[in-house]
């Protein structure tokens, strides 16, 4: 079979962030604006001579080489700063098309010389060309630059009336102090005028602005048309990746699968794939639109992590599908990197395809829509077979028929292991996704007191599941590996 010719395969899939066809140029003004909005954004092709049901048409009654200079004398006209793409005829099948193509442009940003930087700047979100804001200007600015918004000093803020405990505790519980000259070495602080002053992404990690937090919830059915559970987390970003792990957990079934004295315990989707997902989201995100948030939602049939801005600096889908990284924030890359999160740049979404298909489920999909990330699992559908031991909820819990059987498999003589109850695994959970947090956060955590908490964790040191390392105050807790 004849290959097809690759221009034909892209107009194929019909337009999009890199790709727009006319049937012939139309006026100046409008063709310009797609040219300037692929130079602002990951580049891409106007391609002349195709109809909008993607039939080739051609351009058999122009002069294509007058056309080809009209464009290039129109673009030095309309465009500033100047912006010279590559223009040639591409001939599919006999049929003569003629391409404009603009990469990414390095002058960022590009605009219309009539209208101005305020007004005349526009980026292609999907299939559309949008007029870019000014907050969204400057952003292009600091692209053009290589100055990421996290990096960037807060002069409204006093450094002394941030509270960075928490920062502290996470570096602390990986054996890594935050020390003055670590903060700055994170470009966490930045010195000006013998002043140090926070940086955005300081105050990004300790959550200090409003929009920064992760909006979870659990719908019924597959639309959004009824809640059954939903929670807004805030405070540092460490604290909010530990509580939506923790709210999909409690709304993810469990396979339970017992050999002899030892069950196994497997989510219906694999959580490294999915806490893989969630890092992205929160590391990625556009933090410099304060008007949005990740929000995370939960259906019968999927589990969907949206995260506000489209992919970073010029990234196409196939770039981030072939294992491109391009950092957006860089202060939240670096700290990440630091806290062991990031394994290798570039490599999460091979992981968590990887992931998933190990577990033998069906592959998640990751797209890009206007200007939002999506990451889309699909939730397994188990066999009638096997033990399903919680359902929407990790609280709903263990499955007491297959604890019972197992103490009765027991002899008296044998040293026993410890069968947690039924209350305290939620406890249990969250200790060993979070061993350096206080009684106080697991009891908010979990919607109990805090002496219901200091009375289960006496238990499970008791009964030697737990035992604490390091002090009260800054130490952790360790989960020993004799409880099931």
């Amino acid at each position: 079979m004849e290959n097809k010719h690759p221009l034909l395969l892209e107009i194929e899939k019909g337009e999009s962030k890199n790709l727009e066809f006319k049937v012939q140029l139309p006026t100046s003004k409008e063709w310009v604006k797609s040219i300037i909005s692929f130079a602002n954004s990951a580049g891409g092709k106007l391609v002349i001579g195709v109809s909008d049901n993607k039939t080739l048409i051609g351009l058999q009654h122009f002069d294509l080489f007058e056309l080809m200079d009209k464009i290039s004398s129109t673009m030095h006209e309309l465009v500033a700063p100047t912006l010279l793409p590559n223009i040639y005829i591409e001939n599919i099948n006999g049929v003569e098309l003629l391409v404009i193509e603009v990469q990414r442009g390095a002058l960022l940003p590009y605009y219309l010389k009539s209208k101005g930087k305020e007004l005349g700047c526009y980026q292609r979100i999907g299939a559309t060309n949008r007029v870019v804001s000014q907050a969204q200007v400057i952003e292009l600015e600091r692209q053009r630059n290589h100055i990421s918004f996290d990096s960037l000093i807060n002069y409204e803020v006093d450094l002394s009336t941030l509270d960075l405990t928490p920062l502290k505790q996470h570096f602390a519980a990986h054996g890594k102090p935050l020390t003055p000259e670590k903060l700055l070495s994170l470009k966490l602080v930045k010195n000006d005028n013998n002043t140090l002053y926070p940086t955005h992404g300081l105050l990004i990690l300790l959550g200090f602005y409003e929009h920064v937090e992760i909006k979870c919830s659990r719908f019924k059915g597959t639309t959004m048309s009824i809640f059954l559970d939903k929670k807004e987390y805030t405070g540092d970003l460490f604290q909010q990746i530990e509580n939506a792990e923790l709210f999909i957990k409690n709304h993810l079934h469990l396979r339970a699968e017992v050999l002899g004295l030892q069950r196994t315990d497997t989510f219906e989707i694999p959580f490294p794939a999915i806490r893989e997902a969630l890092l992205n989201a929160v590391m990625h995100r556009d933090y410099s639109n304060f008007g949005r948030d990740i929000k995370i939602g939960i259906y019968d049939d999927i589990v969907n992590i949206v995260s506000p801005g489209g992919l970073p600096n010029g990234l196409t889908m196939l770039d981030a599908l072939k294992g491109r990284s391009e950092i957006r924030n860089t202060v939240i890359a670096r700290v990440f990197k630091e806290l062991d999160l990031v394994e290798q740049w570039g490599s999460g979404i091979q992981r968590i395809k990887e992931y998933c298909t190990k577990a033998n489920i069906g592959l998640p999909v990751f797209s890009e829509s206007g200007d939002f990330t999506d990451w889309e699992f699909p939730r397994k559908t188990f066999h009638s077979s096997e033990v399903l031991i919680a359902s929407d909820g990790i609280n709903d819990g263990i499955n007491d028929g297959i604890n019972d059987g197992i103490n009765d498999g027991v002899n008296d003589g044998v040293n026993h292991q410890a069968v947690i109850p039924k209350n305290i695994q939620p406890l249990l959970t969250c200790i060993k996704h979070s061993p350096s947090l206080s009684t106080k956060v697991f009891a908010k955590q979990l919607n109990v007191g805090t002496a219901t908490v200091e009375r289960h964790i006496k238990w499970l040191k008791d009964h030697n599941v737990i035992k604490r390392i390091g002090s009260n105050k800054g130490g952790y807790w360790q989960v020993l590996n004799n409880e099931k």
